[in-house]
C-alpha cells in the first residue's frame, strides 16, 4: 500500500536528556524527523531518530514495522543513545557524588511513597548515597563505631581485627585436631601446628585481607574498601555480582560479618584429618606443614563469599598426596679429585 494512503504512524518523541515527551505523527521517517526538529527547535541536518528502548535507529526500512506509539529519542549530530543503558548511566552519574539537594529529594520521595517495592529501592538508595566511605577514624564517622569497644579507633583497625579473629578460630580448630592422632604422634602434630602459629604471628594472622590500606595482593578489597564475592567453591566467579563495602556505614559493617572465608578444600572434613593422617603415617618422612598452612590460612584455598553463595554441601575435594610430605633433598654427587699429570 502506498505510504500516502496509509494512516500516519504515531510516536512519542523527546530530545536527549529531556523527560518531556510529545506526540507526533507522520507517514515517513523524514516527516517525523522534520516535525520533531521543528517542535524542539533543533537543526535537521545531522539529526536522526532512535528507539528509546534499545537505541535502534529509525530508518525508512524499519519505519512501518515500528509499533504504534513507540517512544523515540531525537538525536542531533554527535549525540548517542544506547537505550535503557543510557538512562541507567545518567542515574548512576547523579548518585556517584550526590549533592544535598538530590539526597533531600530522595528522602521526600521516600516519605511520600506507599508502594513497598519503591520504598525499598528508595531506602537502599538513600543508604548508599549517605555512606561516609572516605572517613576512617571514630572522630570522622562516629555512627560507624556504634556498638564497638572504645579501643577501636579506625575502621581499618577493626576490620583487621575481624579478619584476625576468623583466622585465629581456624587455628583453634586445627589445634583441636590433635585428638585425631594417637598419643605417640600428638607431640609431633602439635609441633607442626606451633610452626604454623609462628608463621601466622609473623604475618599478623593475615589480617591485611580486610584492610583497604594494605598493599595490593595482600587485601581482598579495593583501596576504597569494596569487597566482591568470589562465588561458590565450584565456580570461578559470582554470577550474582554480590558486593559490599563494610567501611561505608554501620549496617554494612554488620552485614559483612555474614560473609564467609570459605575453604575450597574443606578445613574440617578434609584438611585437618589429612594433616593428622600425614603425621600418623609419616614413618620418618617430614610432613610439609607449609602446604597445610597455605590450605588452612591463605588465599590459595580461601574464597570470600556472600552468604547466599556459601554452599554447605560436601565439596568432594582432597589434598594433593604428592605435597603432603617434603621432597627429600637429592644427595650431592661427590666430585672426583683431578690428578695432575
Amino acid at each position: 500500500m502506498s505510504a500516502v494512503l496509509r494512516k500516519p504512524k504515531t510516536f512519542k518523541l523527546r530530545s536527549l536528556h529531556s523527560e518531556k515527551k510529545f506526540g507526533v505523527a507522520g507517514r515517513s521517517c523524514e516527516e517525523v524527523l522534520r516535525k520533531g526538529c521543528q517542535r524542539l527547535q533543533l537543526p535537521i541536518p545531522g539529526s536522526r531518530l532512535c528507539l528509546y528502548e534499545d537505541g535502534t535507529e529509525l530508518t525508512g526500512d524499519y519505519f512501518w514495522s515500528a509499533p504504534d506509539n513507540s517512544e523515540l529519542v531525537l538525536l542531533t549530530a554527535g549525540q548517542t543513545w544506547q537505550g535503557f543503558v543510557s538512562d541507567i548511566s545518567r542515574f548512576l552519574s547523579v548518585f556517584q557524588e550526590p549533592h544535598a539537594g538530590v539526597i533531600q529529594a530522595a528522602r521526600q520521595l521516600l516519605w511520600d511513597e506507599r508502594a513497598p517495592l519503591r520504598q525499598k529501592l528508595l531506602a537502599d538508595l538513600l543508604g548508599t548515597v549517605s555512606e561516609n566511605i572516605a572517613a576512617e577514624t571514630r572522630a570522622e564517622d562516629p555512627p560507624w563505631f556504634e556498638g564497638l569497644e572504645s579501643r577501636f579507633r579506625s575502621k581499618s583497625g577493626y576490620l583487621r581485627y575481624s579478619c584476625e579473629s576468623r583466622i585465629r578460630s581456624y587455628l583453634r580448630e586445627v589445634t583441636s585436631g590433635a585428638s585425631l592422632v594417637g598419643a605417640e604422634a600428638r607431640e609431633e602434630y602439635l609441633r607442626l601446628v606451633g610452626s604454623m602459629q609462628q608463621k601466622l604471628q609473623a604475618a599478623q594472622y593475615n589480617s591485611s585481607y580486610f584492610d583497604r590500606g594494605a598493599k595490593a595482593g595482600r587485601r581482598l578489597c579495593t583501596p576504597e574498601g569494596w569487597f566482591s564475592c568470589q562465588g561458590p567453591f565450584d565456580v570461578d566467579d559470582c554470577t550474582s555480582r554480590h558486593s559490599i563495602n563494610p567501611y561505608s556505614n554501620r549496617e554494612s559493617r554488620v552485614l559483612f560479618s555474614t560473609w564467609n572465608l570459605d575453604h575450597v578444600i574443606e578445613k574440617k572434613r578434609v584438611v585437618v584429618p589429612a594433616l593428622a593422617a600425614a603425621v600418623h603415617d609419616a614413618e620418618g618422612r617430614e610432613v610439609d606443614w607449609e602446604y597445610f598452612y597455605r590450605l588452612l590460612f591463605t588465599l590459595e584455598n580461601l574464597k570470600l563469599v556472600h552468604i547466599a553463595c556459601h554452599k554447605k554441601t560436601t565439596h568432594k575435594l582432597h589434598c594433593d598426596p604428592s605435597r603432603v610430605y617434603c621432597t627429600p633433598a637429592a644427595p650431592r654427587r661427590k666430585r672426583h679429585a683431578r690428578h695432575r699429570l
